[in-house]
């Protein structure tokens, strides 16, 4: 199986936990009713750390979908590379790491982990484009 494609799997797998770490984190704030319920009345603000593991799944979600096609594009166009492995490894560390970095409200550090993220993506989608 292409690296790529494993990474992906893993990316995939790092959604779930995050979809599931910022539902348990809002859970402990609002309550076990709150979670069951329809959820139509409105509730206080989330409080610092649940609010963090919400951002960082809003993230995540906006950043996977172009990491789904860089990923599956560069194996499908037979453009894999030593590089493009590296660049998806890298984006992926970066993902696991961006978590408990933001969740511990590290100014400046989720940034960079962020930025060097995208390096690892555009390392994958570069050799698609033809680069």
């Amino acid at each position: 199986m292409p690296q790529e494609i494993l990474v992906l799997a893993w990316g995939a797998a790092l959604v779930i936990v995050q979809i599931f770490l910022a539902g348990h984190l809002k859970t402990k704030q609002y309550g076990a009713d709150w979670n069951i319920g329809a959820r139509d009345e409105p509730m206080p603000p989330l409080e610092p750390v649940p609010a963090r593991a919400r951002r960082a799944q809003d993230n995540m979600m906006e950043t996977f979908p172009v990491a789904v096609a860089a990923l599956l594009g560069v194996v499908v166009a037979g453009r894999s590379s030593d590089v493009s492995v590296i660049g998806a490894w890298l984006w992926l560390a970066m993902r696991v790491v961006y978590v408990p970095v933001y969740l511990l409200g590290i100014k400046g550090l989720r940034t960079a982990i962020f930025l060097v993220s995208m390096v690892g993506l555009l390392m994958v989608l570069v050799p698609l484009l033809g680069g």
